[in-house]
């Protein structure tokens, strides 16, 4: 096992920590302006065990925040339809400011329809079409929480995007893909690859910036990156490891982010300052 040099990891933990007193502060004010407290909803269907633990981790932390958390289960077996209602009911529910659909969700279930059916002020995960369109364009929209937190991990740790080639692995339309545009939107030259682009050891050997998001344990080899460069591990695999190799990666990394306790932490961030910042905009108050 490589050495870890402290000096190169990008702890997510201090700067979620970080975060988070900001969104506590932000809910106290609510609270003291409206009497209103920020609440979001969790919906999950079906038991799988990853799920029902990701849930209850955003359930605790609203209640660690002073948000209230609303907790919808619905039965494996439940229909498109009968989710889209479910949504449909807490998108009219003025109590509610945030809905986060917890994803996977199971076959046969139509997930982008369950997302369209999250009004764009309440997508705080930024699942929905329009609000990923907004990222696009850069214009405001509360952006999917993974990215928003590997950017404030990047912002908080100085790295310089503007004219760096960066290289996201993965295409997924609610990370590789807003990772790209955030990144293309602050200047940095974007290469978006996954698991099938050819040559992909020579394209990451040339980045200034890599982000793993290929869903692959160790699939990014130590190997394949170039001295000095920054490596965002966003991969979270079974066994707790992440899409890099990180014993082989941290020697020419000249920044890393370990697994857990690098992007992990920030997503979950994030969601919960979204949360707080759906909630002031539709109550009206300045946060």
């Amino acid at each position: 096992m490589a050495t870890i040099n402290k000096a190169k990891l990008m702890d997510g933990r201090a700067v979620a920590k970080r975060v988070l007193e900001g969104t506590a502060a932000k809910v106290d004010r609510i609270r003291s302006a409206t009497g209103v407290t920020p609440c979001l909803a969790t919906v999950l269907v079906g038991d799988d065990p990853s799920s029902v633990t990701y849930t209850r981790m955003k359930r605790k932390r609203c209640l660690d925040l002073g948000m209230k958390p609303v907790r919808v289960e619905l039965p494996e077996g439940t229909t498109t339809d009968e989710l889209v209602t479910e949504i449909e009911r807490l998108a009219s529910d003025d109590s509610v400011h945030g809905i986060l659909v917890q994803h996977p969700v199971p076959k046969p279930i139509d997930k982008r329809a369950a997302f369209e059916a999250i009004p764009m002020e309440k997508d705080v995960d930024g699942v929905t079409s329009r609000t990923l369109g907004r990222v696009i364009l850069g214009m405001p929209a509360f952006i999917p929480c993974t990215p928003a937190g590997i950017m404030r991990l990047l912002e908080e740790y100085h790295v310089e995007l503007d004219g760096a080639h960066a290289v996201v692995i993965g295409r997924s339309p609610i990370l590789g893909r807003p990772m790209a545009s955030m990144l293309i939107n602050a200047q940095a030259t974007v290469t978006l690859c996954h698991s099938r682009s050819r040559g992909l050891p020579t394209i990451v050997r040339h980045a200034d910036v890599v982000i793993a998001a290929v869903g692959k344990p160790r699939f990014v080899q130590g190997g394949w990156i170039n001295v000095g460069a920054v490596v965002i591990d966003a991969g979270y695999n079974e066994g707790i490891i992440g899409d890099v190799d990180f014993d082989g990666a941290i020697e020419p990394a000249s920044l890393i982010t370990p697994v857990p306790g690098g992007v992990g932490p920030m997503t979950i961030a994030m969601l919960m300052d979204h949360t707080a910042y759906a909630a002031a905009a539709q109550l009206g108050v300045e946060v």
